[in-house]
């Protein structure tokens, strides 16, 4: 089984801290998010499955307790970036993708 591809979507000075953009990866909506507190970077789906729309990447990052989350700009349910699980309604999780930065350009594996 071969490794899924790594896709470049953009440059890593492209994504301003604590901010999000939502690029079109494999006909899938992905945010994209560059965390400074943590000076590391994340995709989820950008679909937020309560208020079943593509907006997360309009969402506000942030933490609580130990968990960085996005903060959905409809309802403000807030999902964990790192397994895409809603706090507030665990029924309710995002896609997670695997993301990295090559050469100054942040990718997501397809």
């Amino acid at each position: 089984m071969s490794e899924k591809p790594w896709i470049s979507v953009c440059e890593i000075d492209d994504l301003l801290p604590d901010t999000g953009v939502c690029a079109l990866v494999n006909n899938q909506q992905v945010a994209i998010f560059r965390s400074r507190r943590l000076n590391e970077i994340f995709a989820v789906s950008n679909y937020d499955p309560i208020g079943e729309a593509n907006v997360l990447s309009r969402g506000i990052i942030g933490s609580i307790g130990d968990e960085v989350v996005i903060a959905s700009p409809l309802y403000k349910e807030h999902y964990n970036l790192r397994t895409g699980e809603c706090l507030e309604k665990p029924e309710y999780t995002v896609a997670v993708y695997p993301v990295r930065v090559d050469d100054g350009l942040v990718q997501v594996q397809a």
